[in-house]
């Protein structure tokens, strides 16, 4: 830990995704991005940055960008889309693409993803698919983005029928999580990315789980010392993991999505409006629990200290307005489906990630139930 000096806050935070020639760095800290710059031009990748984001972001952070870029001998050009999960379809990556084709006339263009987890899934997908692909920088903006999404390389757009069916394993050359754009976040996008940090605690142990039940206040308060420390934790996590299985050959990698085989049936049942991605995920991690419970995998307590701990950051603990019917239809478009048999990222405790296959539909439906019936 530890490296150049940020500043704001002290130390940058570099952490390496070791995967041979296709390794890279994530950098972490508060007011480094002046430093943004510097770590481009040490890559190579061009002078021509392409920079899909939202309105509201070029509007806020796009002027500071802009300069950084410049200062350091970079052309730029901004391409908007909406600041929404719809934003992540194929007719948007068409039109980015042919936006991207018509800049891209005598230059050597990148694409930096400026942006959370919609930018920035959409913009690797587009930078994948691009003349059968071109570097791409990650710059995170929210809580989701800098733990999770941000990190790993996976890209996609979602179908109607399901989240993500349309997508490819393409990494980054950077990912750059400037903590202090965080300030910017409104609770419910916190509390959206505590979501996925909640994952990380409870596939991977007590020591990040005791963490945030101590530190609620600080982190619903945004306090920037209390994130940087989170944000580390949990891209050191997943940094490990992808190391280890960048494309799920050998199953560990899957189980990052705890809590998201019915989180994404949630979403798209609900068309991408009733529930956020963190609320989903929140929802899926509650099934999830139940169902270690019902085939013996975890005992009461713990199971109660892990919806506590979803309830204690404000995300929801029972499903309102999707019926059960539209979720198990939309669960079947699942990418971990193999042929007719299921798969689901169980638990035998905190810490103790288990993949439990061909789970009875029966079982699936009841503990989706249990939360549309919950009143509490």
């Amino acid at each position: 830990m530890g490296g150049a000096r940020g500043g704001v806050g002290g130390l940058m935070q570099k952490i390496k995704v070791n995967l041979g020639k296709r390794s890279y760095q994530i950098v972490i800290g508060r007011g480094i991005l002046y430093h943004l710059g510097g770590y481009l031009k040490k890559l190579d990748m061009g002078t021509d940055a392409f920079i899909i984001t939202n309105a509201f972001l070029k509007n806020k952070y796009g002027a500071k960008l802009s300069r950084v870029l410049i200062r350091n001998g970079f052309n730029c050009r901004f391409k908007l889309i909406a600041n929404s999960e719809k934003a992540k379809s194929m007719e948007t990556a068409s039109l980015v693409i042919k936006e991207l084709a018509k800049f891209d006339q005598k230059k050597k263009v990148f694409i930096i993803a400026f942006g959370g987890g919609v930018v920035g899934d959409l913009a690797g997908f587009v930078a994948s698919v691009y003349k059968r692909g071109i570097n791409y920088v990650q710059i995170p903006t929210t809580l989701l983005a800098q733990v999770d999404s941000a990190i790993g390389g996976k890209t996609a757009v979602d179908l109607d029928l399901g989240k993500n069916l349309v997508g490819a394993f393409y990494q980054p050359r950077l990912v750059f999580s400037e903590v202090n754009f965080l300030k910017s976040l409104d609770i419910t996008q916190v509390r959206c990315g505590m979501a996925e940090v909640i994952k990380y605690a409870v596939i991977k142990g007590q020591k990040l789980f005791s963490f945030l039940e101590n530190n609620y206040q600080e982190v619903t308060r945004r306090n920037p010392a209390t994130l940087e420390i989170i944000i580390n934790a949990c891209s050191r996590i997943k940094a490990g993991i992808v190391c280890r299985d960048e494309k799920e050959t050998f199953g560990l990698r899957s189980i990052l999505n705890f809590g998201h085989t019915i989180g994404h049936a949630i979403e798209a049942a609900s068309g991408y409006q009733g529930y956020n991605h963190g609320q989903a995920v929140s929802l899926g991690m509650i099934v999830a629990v139940d169902l270690s419970k019902r085939l013996g995998l975890i005992d009461a307590k713990p199971a109660l200290r892990i919806r506590n701990l979803i309830k204690l950051y404000g995300l929801p603990i029972k499903i309102k307005g999707v019926a059960v019917a539209k979720i198990i239809r939309a669960h079947y478009h699942d990418k971990k489906f193999s042929g007719k048999e299921n798969k689901f990222v169980l638990i035998g405790g905190i810490g103790k990630p288990r993949i439990a296959r061909n789970i009875k539909l029966d079982l699936i439906k009841e503990a989706i139930q249990e939360l549309i019936k919950r009143t509490t």
